[in-house]
């Protein structure tokens, strides 16, 4: 099993590559065909990173699947995460990162609403792919963040430096929107996986067997991330993935109800269900009948 390398903050991540570092908790990387202290195939960080590709280079893998690099290519990386590299060690990187620690946006607007960015919690595969304007956004704040870092620190930089990351952040929420909407056929063609997905779960003895599906069960078995899976079809249907589940429970639901043959406790276990009453109560908030008032009424 391979050794896994712990970098842990940003000043060992400028001194990996052999920079100079002008910020214990920030930096932005101009590889410029800079090589590491040592090829490691598995890496783990203590602070965020965000890497800009300019060539192919080897693939990365974190998550299931990996991911050949294209130009143009943004892939986001939180702390703790493990990242598999297969680089070749005579190709001499090309292109730009910005790493920062949690400790830099302790306290601060971005640090209570990181979260949000849950791009940074999508596998490889599910990387942003940037027009070239895009590209020239992104090195646009990269710079704006650079220059603060090398006009040395005052009672500014800090919140300088932290708005221009929730800006580009923010930029990387639209470029994704934008992914998503020039996606369209490969986002349909999995929104019908899914419903396949759920129609052969119900078709099976999974219900009894598993329970419920959940949302981190479905994108598991479309090779998703759960994150880029939730956000992907929030932006396809308007719903939730968790929304869209209980929306097919309900459907296969009122099939079942309209046997009068099966009691409602039956019917409960037979869809995943531990519990009767978490039955009753789902099924009320999505149709606004108990199941035996939608039994009465059919």
């Amino acid at each position: 099993m391979d050794e896994i390398l712990r970098i842990d903050t940003v000043s060992q991540h400028d001194a990996f590559y052999h920079k100079e570092n002008l910020h214990p908790l920030v930096s932005i990387m101009d590889f410029d065909g800079r090589v590491p202290e040592v090829y490691a195939s598995k890496m783990n960080f203590g602070f965020y990173a965000v890497y800009l590709k300019e060539v192919m280079c080897g693939d990365l893998k974190y998550g299931k699947n990996t991911y050949d690099y294209q130009d143009r290519t943004l892939v986001f990386v939180a702390p703790g995460q493990i990242i598999n590299v297969d680089i070749n060690k005579d190709y001499k990187p090309q292109g730009y990162a910005l790493l920062f620690h949690p400790d830099l946006i302790r306290g601060t607007s971005l640090g209570r609403h990181i979260g949000d960015y849950t791009f940074f919690s999508y596998q490889s595969n599910e990387a942003l792919h940037l027009s070239e304007r895009e590209r020239k956004i992104v090195l646009d704040c990269f710079d704006k963040i650079g220059y603060e870092l090398e006009r040395g620190v005052d009672k500014h930089s800090k919140m300088l430096i932290v708005d221009n990351i929730e800006l580009f952040l923010n930029y990387c929420i639209r470029f994704y929107d934008r992914q998503f909407i020039t996606r369209n056929d490969a986002n349909t063609d999995l929104l019908v996986q899914f419903e396949k997905l759920l129609n052969e779960y119900y078709q099976s003895d999974k219900p009894l067997t598993i329970g419920l599906p959940s949302v981190t069960w479905c994108a598991e078995q479309l090779n998703l991330s759960s994150n880029y899976f939730g956000d992907l079809i929030k932006k396809e249907t308007g719903k939730t993935a968790l929304e869209y589940i209980q929306s097919k429970i309900t459907d296969v639901a009122k099939q079942k109800i309209l046997d009068n043959r099966k009691t409602i406790n039956e019917i409960a276990y037979e869809l995943g269900f531990k519990y009767p009453q978490h039955f009753t109560r789902t099924f009320k908030k999505n149709t606004g009948y108990t199941p035996n008032e939608y039994r009465s009424l059919n």
